[in-house]
């Protein structure tokens, strides 16, 4: 918003700028300035100055207006703050911002065959899916709540239109100018044809025209509110087309719920408005019926009148409430009620009593939906905790090991870890997906020393390959002489390297931190064993990386091999553990290993140009065959020659 506030800002000092050039009104207030300082100065010159002030006090006005523009601007920086820096390692990655740019922005284009060119600007253009349109569709949703609430009502309660009048009257017309200003929106919103954003105005206003809102829109734009002259201010039941817009509304509930990340809540609000707003209209009619048949008229009607000493039930209060707990008791089924006296009020009765069944069956439906969907996860980890239990218990696991599981378990819930990672990333596109998994853990790959200069697509790849793993208090990661078989980083908390008597403390891990690159590289000395103890402080969230997934990437790069594959033995002979003739040895053997398998790489290409040529040379041979078989046959054909009788 900040940013977008600051382009504003410039663009209108800009255009400012063109047309009213400050450095060139600057210059005309100065000179005259400059002539009253000259005694010399002709009274001629003098009068001349006095008739154009006004005209220069008017141009002086907008380099005024310009460096109040730059003020406000500054203002506006120092408020927001400096933008943030674009981090180093997306940078590097060239991962796009996530904020996608507005395709239907104005553009500037240079148009003239004079080679100068003139500058024209395309018309402005609304992106539905911008944050404008969805603030702009939640004031279309306020209007069209106020018309599907007090309509209704105001035609049915006299006390309430004639009491204040002038507010309905100004509050409609206010409702009336968003729906004709929703309708101009609406013309020139853009929309997505074959993945590209339409621009040609011609196009918007067909493609607007020709949809089913447009027509919905004209009806709940009638202007009934002229036989106002005829029937009075008070005939409020003109307006009932403007219900006609409730499909924008729609539209609205369903861009927030694409936007929240509270969905049931949500649904559940929604419901609740709708069957309140079911109930408020269905409280309006039985009074409307009850006025119509007379008040207190019989027992089932409004009782109005009959209790003629107190004044509270003539009150427009007392008549909404006890007609909307009617229409609740009868739409929810619940109490009893008396009983209809009238043909017409039979049938209204038994009309409510479908309408609320068709309600109570909804309420139950998306209730239990809604409460399904909000437990769904919890559900789902329950029963795999459940599933645990059950296997300890059937094993016969000591309670301390299973009290353990349950407290990582409950750990896993509480810190939000519960989610499997990897499967709710499997919908997405693997570039998507990397996207979003290095914006997820960047915090943690920025303090990676490996990945600071590794490769771009080295690193994409490796962050797919990444599982979260969550450790206890206390446990044992990996042991020293164990087969190393994946490498670790350490997302967050604090890991201990142990010494070999398992109690003298040599380093500690923290995040960023990584180990047991050693052991799966198979460098010389220690083979693909473990060379530490590693045991987890407190719980600690490790990325683990498989062997296999590893070096199947790093066969594709094979500089970052050997960058890692030196560091390694960099750590080796700190440690002692590789003396400076095993890594001479050990360049042998790789330097070795890498021409044999040039070799192989060699023979293997070899063996499939012999495949491809042995190919080549059988269909050559095919071919020739059949051709000499069509030389014979035409040679045979050429050679017969036919006899005459």
């Amino acid at each position: 918003m900040a940013a977008s506030g600051d382009i504003e800002l410039k663009d209108l000092e800009q255009q400012i700028l063109e047309e009213f050039d400050p450095a060139e009104d600057e210059c005309r207030i100065e000179v005259p300035l400059a002539q009253t300082d000259n005694k010399e100065a002709s009274p001629d010159k003098d009068e001349e100055e006095e008739e154009e002030s006004g005209s220069r006090d008017e141009q002086a006005r907008f380099p005024v207006l310009v460096r109040t523009l730059q003020l406000i601007r500054g203002w506006a920086r120092r408020r927001v703050g400096p933008s943030p820096e674009p981090d180093a390692l997306l940078t590097r990655l060239k991962i796009a911002d996530p904020s996608l740019p507005d395709e239907f922005a104005a553009e500037e284009t240079n148009e003239g065959s004079d080679g100068t060119g003139t500058s024209t600007r395309s018309p402005w253009l609304l992106n539905p899916a911008s944050n404008f349109v969805y603030r702009w569709l939640f004031v279309v949703t306020l209007a069209v709540q106020y018309n599907a609430w007090m309509i209704i009502a105001r035609a049915v309660f006299e006390e309430l239109q004639t009491e204040y009048l002038a507010l309905w009257l100004t509050l409609d017309y206010v409702c009336d100018a968003i729906y004709i200003v929703d309708m101009v929106f609406r013309f020139r919103t853009g929309y997505l044809c074959e993945g590209l954003p339409v621009k040609d105005l011609k196009k918007l206003r067909n493609h607007y025209v020709m949809s089913s809102g447009f027509a919905l829109d004209v009806l709940s734009l009638l202007p009934l509110d002229i036989f106002y002259i005829a029937t009075g201010p008070n005939a409020v039941a003109l307006r009932l087309p403007r219900l006609f817009k409730l499909h924008r509304q729609f539209t609205f509930f369903a861009k927030t719920e694409s936007r929240t990340s509270k969905p049931n809540v949500l649904r559940v609000s929604r419901l609740i408005l709708f069957i309140m707003l079911i109930i408020h209209w269905n409280a309006c009619i039985y009074f409307a019926i009850s006025d119509s048949m007379g008040l207190a008229s019989d027992s089932w009607v409004y009782p109005g009148p009959i209790q003629a000493n107190d004044t509270s039930w003539h009150s427009l209060t007392r008549k909404y409430v006890y007609s909307l707990y009617w229409s609740t008791q009868i739409l929810t089924t619940i109490g009893e009620l008396p009983s209809p006296q009238t043909d017409s009020q039979y049938v209204f009765v038994i009309f409510d009593f479908l309408v609320g069944v068709l309600v109570f069956a909804t309420i139950v439906g998306n209730v239990t939906y809604t409460i399904s969907n909000m437990n769904a996860a919890r559900n789902e980890f329950q029963d795999r905790m459940d599933g645990i239990k059950q296997y300890m218990h059937s094993r016969s696991v000591s309670k301390d090991m299973e009290d353990k599981v349950i407290k990582w378990f409950d750990y896993l819930w509480t810190a939000n870890y519960s989610l499997d990672e990897q499967q709710a990333l499997d919908s997405l596109p693997d570039k998507l997906k990397a996207d979003v998994a290095i914006y997820a853990h960047l915090r943690t790959l920025n303090r990676v020393d490996i990945f600071k200069e590794c490769e771009p697509g080295l690193l994409v790849e490796l962050v797919l390959k990444l599982k979260l793993q969550v450790f206890s208090p206390g446990d044992y990661i990996c042991r020293k002489g164990d087969v190393g078989k994946e490498m670790f980083i350490v997302k967050s908390g604090k890991l201990q390297v142990m010494a070999d008597d398992g109690v003298t403390e040599l380093a500690s891990l923290t995040t960023g931190s990584y180990f047991g690159e050693i052991s799966i590289l198979n460098l010389g000395g220690v083979g693909n064993r473990r060379t530490a103890t590693v045991r987890a402080v407190g719980y600690s969230h490790l990325f683990s990386l498989a062997k296999r997934d590893l070096l199947d990437v790093l066969t594709e790069y094979p500089d970052a091999k050997k960058k890692l594959e030196e560091q390694g033995r960099r750590i080796l002979i700190k440690d002692g553990l590789l003396r400076e003739e095993d890594e001479e040895e050990d360049h042998q053997v790789t330097y070795a290993k890498d021409v044999l398998s040039r070799v192989e790489a060699i023979e293997r290409e070899m063996m499939k140009l012999t495949a491809k040529l042995a190919s080549l040379q059988g269909e050559f041979n095919s071919s020739q065959m059949k051709l000499k078989q069509r030389l014979t046959s035409l040679e045979k054909k050429t050679v017969q020659v036919p006899t005459k009788r």
